[in-house]
């Protein structure tokens, strides 16, 4: 029962969260080159978008694991 209540409250926050900010940004690293003492590097900055219906279902189904999720007997 802990680890189904861990979960619910794990994808709330994350729905919530995907909601706030509508997605992340990263960094990723395309290109290196070394030209002798010369080292020449190209970094891409990189956004993901989170659907607001993937944020709102996260909430739902996390709200429906902490009602529903506990009720094993």
């Amino acid at each position: 029962m802990n680890a189904i209540k861990g979960i619910a409250i794990v994808l709330i926050l994350a729905g919530t969260l995907g909601l706030i900010y509508g997605g992340f940004s990263y960094t990723k690293e395309t290109h290196e080159a070394k030209l002798g003492p010369i080292e020449l590097s190209v970094t891409d900055r990189e956004r993901v978008n989170i659907p607001v219906w993937a944020g709102v279902g996260a909430i739902l189904i996390g709200g429906a694991l902490l009602v529903f999720g506990g009720n094993k007997r």
